[in-house]
């Protein structure tokens, strides 16, 4: 019997896209067989995110949680992760279809890590559709400005698409200060530091088109979510060995 998996999904104003992610969830957990449940944070949608994933919802399998107001999506992350239940936790978009059939390979991984954390640029990715030329230059700055005010990351460490081991999660999710998009790299960071190790699995993925994500109006956000994270980070209990080693790429599966 495999172990339970939780999947953690925020959602705002994802109407056109919340049946259908809740749909190829539910068949990937019922085809993996054990204990499952699908969280869905709702970051105070004002459309009919609800009205659509209503049919799925019993409050036991598939769970809707929804914050008063907006608070942001590392804020609705860590909501979902620390109310799971699963000895495993995939933090999944509401536009994660793709990769569900990924989730094999970052299980595997986790039979010697902690965290596996799903890439668009690892060893067997097959991405179907890139992102813009210009998201991708500010991405690759971004990660720069990242690793020099958190450390050595991966390389993909903003893709919302990472299986935690469930008391990682715990653990690490207690600690996060930040409620923004760079929830990502400061869950990582704060790992690293206390010893867990991280795998970057290379996965199926696909851009979304529509996407809502302006980087002039997260740009400045983001930088002051990166100095509170370095802050946390700095804070967290330190590993009694250095974890660099741990942190690599894992082959083609």
């Amino acid at each position: 019997m495999p172990p339970s998996l939780s999947i953690v999904i925020p959602v705002l104003n994802e109407e056109n896209q919340v049946a259908g992610i809740l749909e190829a969830a539910s068949a990937l957990l019922e085809r993996r067989g054990g204990d499952w449940e699908i969280i869905l944070v709702d970051n105070a949608s004002t459309d009919r995110t609800r009205q659509y994933a209503e049919p799925f919802v019993d409050e036991k399998r598939v769970r809707y949680l929804r914050n008063d107001v907006n608070r942001g999506k590392g804020y609705s992350i860590r909501r979902g992760m620390l109310e799971a239940h699963g000895e495993m936790r995939l933090m999944c978009d509401a536009d994660c279809s793709t990769s569900l059939s990924s989730l094999p390979r970052l299980e595997e991984a986790l039979a010697d890590a902690d965290i596996a954390v799903g890439s668009r640029l690892g060893q067997g990715a097959h991405v179907s559709h890139q992102q813009p030329l210009r998201r991708r230059f500010f991405g690759l700055g971004f990660l720069i400005l990242t690793r020099l005010m958190l450390g050595r990351l991966p390389r993909d460490v903003y893709c919302g698409f990472k299986l935690w081991r469930g008391d990682t999660a715990q653990a690490v999710f207690e600690m996060t200060q930040v409620d923004g998009w760079v929830f990502d790299a400061e869950a990582l960071a704060i790992a690293l530091r206390m010893g867990y190790r991280v795998r970057e699995v290379g996965i199926h993925w696909k851009n979304r088109p529509s996407s809502r994500l302006s980087i002039p109006d997260v740009l400045l956000p983001a930088v002051r979510e990166l100095l509170v994270s370095r802050e946390t980070r700095r804070h967290a209990p330190s590993a009694l060995r250095a974890n660099d080693e741990d942190l690599r790429t894992v082959g083609e599966i």
